[in-house]
């Protein structure tokens, strides 16, 4: 059998807070005599307020640029062990722009802590007014020369109307910068085409809702629009009912490009026995998921091919990361 950490790929999904190790979620919590949020119980179905709750406890404990530079640099170990050759973490400014001063000097934190083998992608959230994110695409398209490659919005999509969003998108996509909403997660297929149509967006993040819609199959397909799916996160949060019934190999079949992610390993269990670096739920895992789901090898490699054509990484790493995967496959199981 063919070792998956061994298989080159990318890792498009992953938000800095939720990227934190176990570890380090403790040790800055005590740094500042903060309580440490329970991890997610993955047996049962949690509203997206018991998700959102833990996330925003966690964030509180990340107070400082250095402490982005630590979560940002032990992310990019984690994924570069897991076989990732790029990488792309995603952050709300807003979020921690109180602790640390200002919009600019999170971004800057994140971008001085990014190794080679890192683009960084700037998100508003879909729970706030269009003009914040205005702001922050108009922040992401100003630090695009300097290693910002996306724009996305994350949270409950629920929360924001989509058309509302099209200006700061536009902002974005001037800057030559990927649209990255995150669509389909709870919403139906619609709000992932409406995300294509209105918001220009180049890739969605989750959108596994719109398997059941052949129309945007065909469009995501047609167009070569990437899904992020990051498998550990849907049963939890009552996206699917259970890992065998995430259409992964479906959507493959349909010709839709897919790229696994991780989103949040800090708060989500793989349903095997945990590693200490990210809890049992990072990038290695969710090929791990796929394996068990049915995927030929041929299919993972296809899964990571996707997640490297789909990145914003320079053309010559894609290149050499392709030629990767292709070893991989044509090697002896």
């Amino acid at each position: 059998m063919r070792d998956l950490r061994a298989l080159p790929k990318a890792n498009l999904h992953l938000h800095l807070t939720g990227s934190m190790r176990p570890a380090t979620l403790a040790a800055l919590a005590a740094r500042y005599g903060l309580p440490v949020p329970p991890a997610l119980d993955t047996g049962v179905v949690h509203g997206w307020e018991a998700f959102q709750g833990r996330y925003d406890a966690a964030r509180a404990a990340v107070r400082t640029a250095a402490d982005i530079s630590r979560v940002v640099a032990e992310a990019a170990a984690d994924n570069t062990a897991d076989g990732a050759g790029w990488l792309e973490i995603q952050v709300d400014p807003t979020s921690y722009a109180e602790r640390l001063g200002g919009l600019e000097p999170v971004v800057e934190a994140v971008l001085a802590s990014a190794p080679p083998g890192t683009g960084v992608i700037l998100a508003a959230s879909w729970a706030q007014p269009p003009e914040v994110a205005m702001r922050v695409a108009a922040l992401a398209a100003r630090y695009a020369p300097h290693g910002v490659v996306g724009f996305g919005l994350s949270n409950d999509e629920r929360l924001g109307r989509v058309a509302d969003f099209a200006g700061a998108f536009r902002v974005a996509a001037e800057a030559g910068l990927a649209g990255v909403p995150h669509a389909g997660f709870y919403e139906a297929a619609w709000h992932v085409r409406q995300c294509v149509d209105l918001l220009g967006a180049r890739r969605i993040g989750h959108g596994v809702t719109a398997y059941a819609d052949q129309e945007t199959l065909a469009l995501l397909a047609d167009r070569g629009i990437a899904l992020e799916v990051c498998p550990t996160v849907y049963p939890p949060l009552g996206v699917v009912a259970e890992l065998a019934a995430l259409p992964l190999r479906a959507l493959l079949a349909a010709g839709v490009p897919v790229a696994l992610g991780t989103d949040d390993p800090l708060l989500f269990g793989a349903a095997r026995e945990p590693n200490q670096d990210h809890g049992g739920a990072g990038l290695t895992d969710q090929y791990e998921i796929a394996r068990r789901l049915g995927c030929t090898d041929a299919e993972l490699a296809a899964l990571a091919r996707h997640s490297i054509e789909s990145s914003a990484a320079p053309a010559e790493l894609r290149k050499r990361l392709l030629g990767g995967v292709a070893s991989w496959l044509s090697a002896g199981g």
